[in-house]
């Protein structure tokens, strides 16, 4: 009979180095104390690493430098609790800036908005994820990155924003093309459309 660890770690194999998991996900292997136990031994063992309380993750081995794991992104963890919770998020403030470039600040409070209900998760490492609950219809970007360039600029402000700023935004969405960012064109304040217009027909 294969043992409880096995059983995940064959699980974990499946579903692919990267994949961050609850520790609920393989109750139905055990009882939740034979459970929490092989997850322990996993973690021990270095073929898992526990992120946060009740959430782990399978690591990706550092193919570059060959020192060992690689953690998980903020992000990969911030999706995950998103996807158990069967809501959607942006990341907003600094983190905001930070994906699109335009700031090199990493907050110890990762700040997502979601159509979920709001929380705070505290990491091992000492950083926190927030969930700030906001409106289902300030989430209805089809193209992610036209979302978090929305939230970024949205940060800034209007009258913040220096004409540097706009270049780096407008090589973005060149980047992501024209077709991708324009179905989310109504989604946005009338002067980041105008960057969006600027991108595409100036």
């Amino acid at each position: 009979m294969e043992s409880v660890d096995y059983k995940i770690l064959k699980s974990l194999r499946k579903r692919g180095r990267g994949t961050v998991f609850y520790a609920d996900e393989y109750a139905h292997y055990a009882n939740p104390n034979r459970v929490r136990k092989a997850l322990e031994q996993l973690t021990k063992a270095g073929q898992i690493i526990r992120v946060a309380r009740g959430i782990y993750c399978f690591p990706k081995k550092d193919k570059l430098f060959g020192t060992g794991y690689l953690l998980p992104s903020f992000d990969d963890v911030a999706a995950a609790i998103a996807k158990r919770d069967g809501a959607r998020i942006v990341p907003t403030g600094v983190h905001a800036l930070n994906r699109v470039g335009l700031s090199t600040q990493l907050p110890m409070n990762f700040v997502y908005l979601t159509d979920g209900k709001s929380r705070k998760v505290t990491l091992l490492d000492g950083h926190s994820l927030q969930f700030i609950h906001t409106s289902p219809k300030n989430l209805q970007f089809h193209n992610q990155q036209a979302m978090i360039i929305t939230f970024a600029l949205k940060e800034i402000g209007k009258n913040n924003l220096t004409d540097e700023q706009t270049a780096h935004i407008v090589r973005l969405l060149k980047a992501e093309g024209k077709d991708k960012i324009m179905q989310d064109i109504a989604l946005m304040p009338d002067w980041i459309q105008n960057i969006v217009q600027q991108a595409y027909y100036d």
